[in-house]
């Protein structure tokens, strides 16, 4: 950490918990947390010794000695609660994806623009060493020229109506809660798709319980992904280049392990990872941007999660999922 900027948790959920034990963990200041009821309030505070804790939202973001909020509410309020942290002068850090759809997306983008403030998407993949060292590798040309990308995000998560994964009106389904790693990193790596190709599997509730997709590029490069919160997969990826791949072994999205291959067959390195946590990584890329004046992550452009929010949209539209309220 380079500054030491007084963080706001908005939200008090699973999220906020992994959250605050990372940060809390790494020397991070939390300063504050706001929930809806004083009690949840007051627990979160107590687990994370956090000074303040507040029973609003509102009461939250006004808080005079909070610098940045980090947004942990359910995706349908992100646009709401970011927008209110942005309008009391916050930055905001927001749990990805950014919102439920490019539009709201956008809106925050434009808000945050005016107000000079940071507006970062929480893909926390991203900010982890080991993308870092592949995106180093790629830079160098290892990989020769990129071809191809696949990974999948699939986990067996609890089939109860009423939890929020099959919940559509707080934005439930595998989509938006796992398909985003995959979709975020393609992203990543070849920018917005010109053709994209989706079908999926729904609960009873409607929400979707599997999407798969193929994506196709300006240049000819192809990726597949797959999510599902209905079984449990292997959970890796690899990237293919003209004269290597990378290997990322489970869970890839989190901190782990690499190979980086040859076409020869030859293993050109092995990365190993030793970070635990993780979340703290985009903290700290928070606080490097705001430390210095900026308010644009070049791991996390605030112009590129709407890009991928419109790609979500596509998908979306391909497989018939409409979210209340839309």
């Amino acid at each position: 950490m380079t500054e030491s900027l007084r963080w706001g948790i908005l939200a008090t959920g699973g999220i906020a918990h992994t959250f605050a034990r990372d940060l809390k963990a790494n020397g991070f200041r939390l300063q504050a947390v706001g929930s809806r009821s004083q009690h949840a309030a007051d627990a979160f505070a107590a687990e994370f010794g956090i000074p303040v804790a507040h029973a609003s939202y509102e009461a939250l973001v006004a808080n005079p000695d909070v610098d940045i909020i980090y947004v942990a509410t359910p995706h349908p309020m992100h646009v709401a609660n970011a927008s209110l942290a942005l309008n009391a002068g916050k930055h905001v850090l927001v749990e990805k994806p950014l919102t439920i759809n490019a539009g709201e997306a956008q809106q925050l983008v434009d808000l945050a623009a005016a107000k000079n403030l940071l507006l970062l998407e929480a893909m926390w993949t991203r900010f982890l060493p080991h993308i870092a060292r592949i995106d180093q590798l790629i830079a160098a040309g290892t990989l020769g020229r990129l071809l191809s990308f696949t990974a999948e995000h699939a986990q067996k998560l609890p089939d109860d109506p009423a939890h929020r994964i099959n919940a559509l009106e707080l934005g439930g389904g595998a989509l938006l809660d796992l398909g985003i790693y995959p979709i975020s990193f393609a992203a990543h790596l070849f920018g917005e798709p010109e053709a994209v190709h989706a079908d999926a599997r729904f609960r009873d509730t409607g929400a979707d319980s599997a999407v798969a997709t193929v994506f196709r590029y300006a240049g000819g490069e192809l990726a597949t992904t797959f999510s599902a919160s209905d079984t449990r997969g292997a959970n890796r990826a690899v990237i293919e280049g003209t004269d290597a791949r990378i290997e990322i072994d489970a869970v890839w999205y989190a901190p782990t392990t690499f190979r980086v291959i040859a076409s020869s067959g030859e293993v050109l390195e092995t990365y190993e990872s030793d970070v635990v946590g993780g979340k703290q990584f985009q903290a700290a890329e928070a606080e490097r941007l705001i430390g210095r004046g900026l308010t644009v992550s070049p791991l996390m452009r605030p112009d590129e999660s709407v890009s991928i929010m419109r790609t979500l949209d596509e998908i979306r539209s391909q497989i018939g999922l409409v979210y209340p309220g839309e």
